[in-house]
């Protein structure tokens, strides 16, 4: 490649990297939230779950767009909301109990995505701004929609019930747990049975914790010092 054409995609990559610093996090946080709104208010049935894993598609396509990164550019993120979005529509003909854990594990990876997308899109912005404190919020609101679909593949292909109540709980309540897991704050009032269900309770818990004193901290703390400019590359 001339010396010419380094200077040109240079330049464009610039560019280009200026315009999606103008993306806000927070049209993520507003379809994470859709999200959170689907899963506590609809009912267990496969046109709910089907809606959720599509609302979970939509929001990594939305968070490759705000990172700054071209589809065509994280083929792997891609493929996992076309999958997503197949599988969703195959739930909807064709129910049972294997496609309901499996969408369940793929809404899971789905939300996993997102949090890294948003991740890596947040800090390789070079600054910490508005859009930083949008991207910790969005991980934080993940973590708890992450281990809900942990809770429900365990629920559904465990021998007994996941709460110790003596009940699988649905969708809405183990999100009600998870949630209150990971702000541990310990109502008591559903606990989990079983030492796979305590140990994922516990890991939650401690990854919720950590989180908030490590990087909402550390972004909070840097918000609005002097920042570099962004750089060739």
């Amino acid at each position: 490649m001339t010396e010419l054409a380094r200077a040109t995609v240079s330049r464009k990559r610039l560019v280009r990297r200026r315009v999606w610093a103008n993306h806000s996090y927070w049209a993520v946080l507003g379809a994470i939230f859709v999200g959170f709104f689907v899963a506590a208010l609809t009912p267990d049935a496969a046109w709910a779950t089907s809606l959720l894993v599509l609302v979970q598609c939509a929001t990594l396509l939305i968070a490759i767009w705000t990172a700054g990164w071209g589809v065509t550019d994280r083929t792997i993120s891609f493929g996992l909301a076309v999958i997503g979005a197949a599988g969703a529509s195959v739930n909807l003909f064709v129910q049972g109990v294997t496609l309901t854990s499996a969408l369940n594990i793929f809404a899971g990876l789905l939300t996993a995505a997102i949090a890294v997308v948003v991740a890596a899109g947040a800090v390789s912005q070079g600054e910490v701004n508005t859009r930083s404190v949008a991207g910790a919020i969005c991980v934080y609101i993940l973590l708890g929609m992450i281990f809900l679909f942990a809770y429900s593949v365990i629920s559904t292909l465990g021998t007994g019930p996941f709460f110790a109540q003596g009940t699988d709980g649905s969708r809405a309540l183990r999100l009600y747990f998870s949630y209150t897991t990971l702000a541990t704050l310990g109502y008591g009032d559903y606990t989990a049975a079983g030492n796979l269900g305590h140990t994922i309770a516990v890991l939650e818990a401690l990854l919720g914790q950590l989180y908030l004193v490590t990087v909402v901290a550390v972004v909070v703390t840097r918000l609005g010092r002097p920042t570099r400019p962004l750089r060739d590359e």
